[in-house]
């Protein structure tokens, strides 16, 4: 599974390249904190897949990392995505290096 790390994504955005990212926690987790991503809750991710765009980037994220790994292997498995990649340490990693005021439970 590609990875990639929060220092990564970081500079992606600060250059202003081109990519999707999906937040795939709940409803409330969206709401108290979130990075600006499409919120798609992991439990809706198969009647939801033509949200996940096959012709960049996706980035995908959780609180820690271990939903959206799942996610991304249902969506390689079951739909062929070749272009997924799960942001290490998910929106934890991401309040320790960037955001430190997040309110992520």
């Amino acid at each position: 599974m590609n990875e990639i790390s929060v220092n990564d994504l970081k500079k992606m955005m600060d250059e202003g390249e081109d990519f999707q990212l999906i937040d795939v926690r709940e409803n409330n987790e969206f709401a108290s904190a979130n990075m600006g991503g499409v919120l798609i809750p992991m439990a809706t991710v198969p009647s939801n897949v033509e949200k996940f765009d096959k012709n960049k980037k996706v980035i995908v994220h959780c609180r820690s990392g271990k939903r959206s790994a799942n996610v991304i292997q249902y969506l390689e498995t079951q739909h062929g995505f070749k272009n997924l990649y799960n942001l290490k340490g998910g929106i934890l990693a991401w309040k320790e290096s960037y955001d430190p005021g997040l309110n992520v439970s």
